[in-house]
């Protein structure tokens, strides 16, 4: 994408009533009100709230608000130009259980109280492979203990991937925690009895994976 297409991009979502894009200084702060409100003053409801981090453009954050009209969907992502398509679609369907927050998932903790969380989505993350890149994986000890914090208890997470690697390393590391595995297998599409909400929903580079033969893992699970 172009230099001038992402900065316009930018621009639109400036204006976008269901895009949030806090700058640092209000995040430390907590000057937007949104900690502990966000149902109350971001979607105006009382209904479960449900982050996808590392979003992307949006796709399954959308998808999810249009399957699941009972719940808030926010999807989290640095690359605002990524997630304006999801963004702009979500406005054009008038989906008002959906937003997107620009900002490092690493800060999830400045931005959600203790328990407001129902539940995590993590969709295709890079599996930031290399040693040296461990801090950056995002079901790394670090962020499992952000999740735990902000999730409610019993919140669920789910784990959505194509790369074998992040599958195997996430139970690895879950069973070493002691926490309750509550679904795993690594051929979603190869399972009978896959939860809907997995299969029902393609990304577009989804498709291309499932197209390249790729499998496709999940893992659901909560914290003890």
């Amino acid at each position: 994408m172009g230099s001038k297409n992402k900065l316009k991009r930018f621009k639109q979502n400036e204006t976008f009533e269901n895009v949030i894009q806090p700058t640092r200084e209000e995040v430390f702060s907590n000057s937007l009100n949104l900690k502990g409100n966000w149902k109350k003053n971001f979607f105006k409801n009382n209904k479960p709230l449900v982050l996808e981090l590392g979003c992307g453009k949006g796709e399954y954050s959308v998808n999810l608000a249009r399957n699941y009209p009972d719940h808030n969907f926010l999807g989290i992502d640095i690359k605002g130009a990524r997630f304006w398509r999801g963004a702009k679609t979500a406005l054009e369907e008038k989906l008002d259980n959906v937003g997107f927050l620009r900002t490092q998932i690493e800060l999830i903790d400045l931005l959600f109280e203790e328990n407001e969380v129902d539940e995590i989505w993590i969709t295709f993350p890079d599996p930031q492979i290399k040693y040296k890149r461990t801090k950056h994986r995002l079901t790394n000890e670090d962020f499992l203990n952000k999740y735990r914090k902000v999730l409610k208890p019993d919140g669920l997470v789910h784990l959505k991937t194509d790369s074998e690697f992040m599958h195997g390393y996430t139970l690895g590391l879950l069973h070493g925690l002691d926490e309750k595995i509550e679904y795993a297998h690594h051929d979603v599409y190869g399972n009978a009895h896959s939860p809907k909400e997995v299969t029902g929903i393609q990304t577009f580079y989804e498709q291309q994976y499932l197209e390249e033969n790729k499998k496709i893992t999940y893992i659901r699970f909560t914290f003890r």
